[in-house]
């Protein structure tokens, strides 16, 4: 397992920021840590990473217990802060030379990390540029680099997106994706659903401190009474089934009728679909579209938490 938490827990003065949280993450596996601003998703990140000392409970790197400042076991982990950490008066490859120095980096092998780094994130052309010409977006690219430059094996990163253009934010989704390709592990915080669901193996679901819910996408989905939408668009919608035979149905778990179509609440598709439509036909109310969606992440959480996903 290459990162084990262990029931964190964080308060200032009487504000709980952190109450309880344990997760696991799996070599080159991607975990999604999800929840609204104000979570409790960047104290938890700050704890993992050694930046801050938990009131309680444990953080295990590669099996072994996360120590002090000095404990090289932090060698293994690369950061990728919410707040920007550049120096906007440097050159891109300088501010890169400044952060492998933290690392014990050097000569040849320095140039060398700091050319892969900028080439992933496609700064090259800009490394000698000051970072103050950059745009918002390749200042979060250039962040991610700093963070690869000694070669982490685990990657944390807090929102790396906040406040991108969504070429960027695409840009930096590639090489995420092309990490998690060399068998990177992978925390990523966010409070964006499509992120996490492009990006996660398994996401853990955090409010007011707390975790409550891990499992994978479709484990989620799972929790919901409807799992599945069919919209049904009727060819008689002036003559079409009456709504009370629809939620007569075992498999039927919500029902509605608008501007000629029908949508049906139903958790398996696969097995309650056929069903339907068949009694449809066999009832005297042909369709000539049916299409099929499904509840996003942010009906997910708001089934769990009762609000929003991006409130605060």
């Amino acid at each position: 397992m290459m990162l084990e938490v262990k029931d964190l827990r964080k308060k200032y003065g009487n504000t709980v920021a952190v109450d309880g949280v344990s997760l696991r993450i799996a070599r080159g596996e991607t975990l999604g840590l999800l929840g609204p601003n104000g979570a409790g998703k960047t104290t938890t990140v700050s704890m993992i990473a050694g930046l801050l000392r938990p009131d309680s409970g444990e953080v295990l790197i590669d099996g072994r217990p996360l120590g002090g400042d000095s404990d090289p076991i932090k060698h293994k982990i690369g950061l990728v802060p919410q707040d920007l950490a550049l120096f906007d008066e440097l050159p891109a490859v300088d501010n890169l030379a400044f952060f492998g120095a933290l690392y014990e980096m050097e000569g040849a092998r320095l140039k060398r990390a700091a050319a892969e780094a900028l080439d992933l994130v496609g700064l090259t052309e800009r490394a000698k540029d000051r970072v103050r010409t950059f745009s918002g977006g390749m200042k979060r690219r250039l962040n991610l680099a700093a963070a690869l430059l000694h070669d982490p094996e685990l990657l944390l990163l807090d929102e790396p997106t906040v406040g991108v253009d969504p070429q960027s934010r695409n840009a930096i989704f590639d090489n995420l994706e092309t990490l998690k390709r060399r068998g990177k592990t992978l925390l990523y915080t966010t409070h964006y659903m499509e992120e996490a669901e492009r990006l996660c193996d398994r996401l853990v679901v955090i409010d007011h401190g707390k975790v409550i819910a891990d499992d994978t996408l479709h484990g989620l989905y799972r929790l919901l009474p409807v799992t599945n939408v069919l919209s049904i668009e009727l060819e008689n919608p002036n003559n079409g089934p009456q709504l009370e035979e629809i939620r007569g149905f075992s498999e039927v778990r919500s029902a509605e009728i608008k501007e000629g179509v029908l949508r049906v609440g139903v958790h398996n598709l696969s097995t309650d679909a056929p069903g339907i439509l068949q009694w449809l036909v066999d009832h005297g109310h042909p369709y000539s579209h049916v299409v099929s969606d499904r509840p996003d992440l942010e009906t997910v959480f708001l089934s769990l938490t009762g609000r929003s996903l991006r409130d605060s």
